[in-house]
């Protein structure tokens, strides 16, 4: 088996989650990952297909995956036997500032001689802070990594090849020290203005699993293989200047120099999801809301998705039309909708920046349902300017409204979700950019702020946030009382089995005990004995980071159980 060029690292959110004691709360209940944040960006499959199509092998190891399977498993032994000419680590999500770091100091030291690279959107806002770590060679900046990180491999990789090695000052989007240490940051200057080179080729994962014989590190979740989601990138870039959103439209510009969204061509998307179904019956989420390009772009994707048969999964930014939903309806029947009004209260909804109504949005449902969806997600969120703890108590009784309304016919055709905004607001959004403004306290700006605060014993003491309106035990104690009126209200209305319902009671009631107990625990100014405490209920916590306000399989689609088509996946490796 040969070595790969590229290894693409993805790590824990947190290294060393097997032996500390962390109380994560409800971080990840409503994202396909565990509290581990095991799922690696859509960014790695896109670099990886770019650079195979021009001669780079690469191969994606998710570490955190494998960690999270077994936790004998030996990431510093695993490392010390990968060979390839460079690596790479995404921090992306800011989650992962403490884990990606760690497996960067790991893999230095097992080879101080390969160059390593980092990238994402984290990567890109704190590259000044990342290159002059000892551990880090390279950040490539921006959205769109994969025309740079092609020209810094063919740099690395120049004597293998016979080819020009190019310039690391032309290579754009790269932060980079010469061998006296000085850094130099090129500018941000590739920033395409379509996706056209970007495809989402879930093929080189099938044929990657064969070539290093490596399931695990290829599979992006945990859970996965049972119910493999997968997702379609309409854009890179957003129209939208949600308040705490690092892809903001704000963000995108102020940090990764993108004057307006890159779409793909929505013929290319539609093939994108054709080319999943071939080894794929899971769901595929399209992701962003297909009108941010115009009309005629939403027309030409609906047009070319027609017949195609896939259980799609579709977001919307804002209320649409009953002419949009029930040409959706006709192009994707038994399609899924998923909407986030983040606040019952139209002034916090405004005040996050999400400018309509709840009678536009209850028409949107109204339409969705007129023209054949399959289910409304609907999903709101604690910790937004303008939000007190009683507004957050009162989304409840807004959802149990919902439900009666919309669920008459005893099918689970609406089904409301809610979480708080943690751990972190996101660098460059407009929130984290000016707190004050918009009603923030930060308690973190730096990386190695953020990367020391994912390792506090309780997720009350990793937000890295707290507004004018609920400090961050507030933040903590409404999310808990909130999880129990909506898992109340969903048992009731029969969206959930009852055994589900009480076993998630249980969850959080035992959250909220272990809350407390750490709250104790942290007063105590023997840090030995604090320590061993803590340690002490690892067992305990461990089982409450399971989920803790709602059960994990309700984001599910409901149906008969979904697989990877092997055989089909199989020849698609024959083929290609």
């Amino acid at each position: 088996m040969s070595e790969p060029d590229l290894v693409l690292l993805h790590a824990p959110s947190v290294y060393d989650f097997r032996k500390k004691s962390i109380l994560y709360g409800p971080v990840s209940d409503l994202i396909p990952s565990t509290t581990v944040f095991e799922m690696y960006p859509i960014g790695f499959t896109t670099i990886a297909e770019y650079l195979e199509r021009y001669g780079i092998r690469v191969r994606i190891v998710n570490l955190a995956l494998h960690m999270l399977r077994d936790h004998r498993f030996d990431v510093e032994a695993y490392v010390r036997r990968l060979k390839p000419r460079a690596f790479g680590i995404d921090l992306h999500w800011l989650p992962h500032a403490h884990g990606a770091l760690e497996v960067a100091r790991i893999v230095k030291e097992a080879h101080p001689e390969i160059p390593l690279i980092l990238g994402g959107f984290s990567a890109t806002y704190f590259h000044k802070e990342l290159i002059i770590r000892p551990e880090v060679d390279y950040v490539i900046r921006g959205d769109s990594a994969e025309a740079p990180m092609l020209q810094l491999m063919r740099h690395i990789c120049a004597d293998r090849r016979r080819e020009r090695r190019p310039s690391l000052e032309d290579i754009p989007n790269l932060t980079w020290k010469d061998t006296n240490g000085q850094v130099y940051s090129n500018p941000v200057s590739y920033v395409p203005e379509n996706l056209d080179h970007v495809l989402i080729d879930y093929s080189y994962v099938v044929k990657a699993v064969v070539r290093y014989r490596d399931l695990i590190g290829f599979v992006p979740v945990h859970g996965w293989l049972r119910y493999p989601i997968t997702a379609a990138l309409t854009c890179r870039g957003c129209t939208h200047n949600c308040r705490t959103c690092g892809g903001s439209a704000t963000a995108f510009h102020r940090v990764f120099n993108r004057q307006q969204p890159a779409f793909r061509a929505p013929e290319d998307l539609a093939r994108d999801i054709r080319d999943i179904g071939r080894f794929s019956q899971g769901p595929i989420f399209v992701l962003g809301d297909i009108r941010q390009a115009g009309p005629d772009y939403a027309e030409r994707f609906l047009q070319a998705i027609q017949n195609a048969n896939k259980p799609l999964i579709l977001e919307i930014f804002n209320p649409a039309s009953r002419d949009f939903l029930m040409k959706i309806g006709q192009a994707v029947p038994g399609f899924t909708l998923e909407i986030s009004p983040e606040s019952h209260d139209e002034e916090v909804r405004a005040a996050f920046g999400r400018h309509y109504s709840n009678q536009a949005m209850e028409e949107t449902i109204a339409y969705a349902l007129e023209a054949g969806c399959r289910r409304v997600d609907i999903f709101f969120m604690i910790g937004l300017p303008g939000q007190t703890y009683q507004s957050v108590l009162d989304t409840a009784a807004y959802c149990d409204y919902l439900i009666r309304h919309f669920n008459r016919d005893d099918k689970a055709r609406v089904c409301p979700f809610i979480s708080p905004l943690a751990p972190f607001l996101d660098p460059g959004s407009l929130a984290f950019e000016e707190p004050e403004k918009y009603g923030y306290r930060l308690f973190c700006r730096s990386l190695e702020e953020h990367r020391q605060a994912l390792v506090q014993p309780s997720w009350k003491y990793v937000l890295n946030y707290e507004t004018q309106w609920m400090d961050r035990g507030e933040i903590v104690a409404s999310t808990y009382e909130v999880g129990l009126r909506f898992n109340h209200i969903k048992a009731k209305h029969g969206l959930i089995d009852p055994h589900i319902a009480e076993t998630t009671e249980r969850r959080i009631r035992k959250a909220i005990h272990l809350i407390r107990q750490i709250d104790d625990i942290v007063t105590i100014a023997d840090e030995k004995r604090r320590t061993k405490l803590l340690a002490a209920l690892k067992p305990q916590v461990d089982m409450a980071n399971l989920s803790t306000v709602c059960d994990k399989r309700e984001l599910e689609l409901p149906g008969k159980p979904l697989r990877l088509n092997l055989p089909r996946a199989a020849t698609i490796v024959l083929q290609r």
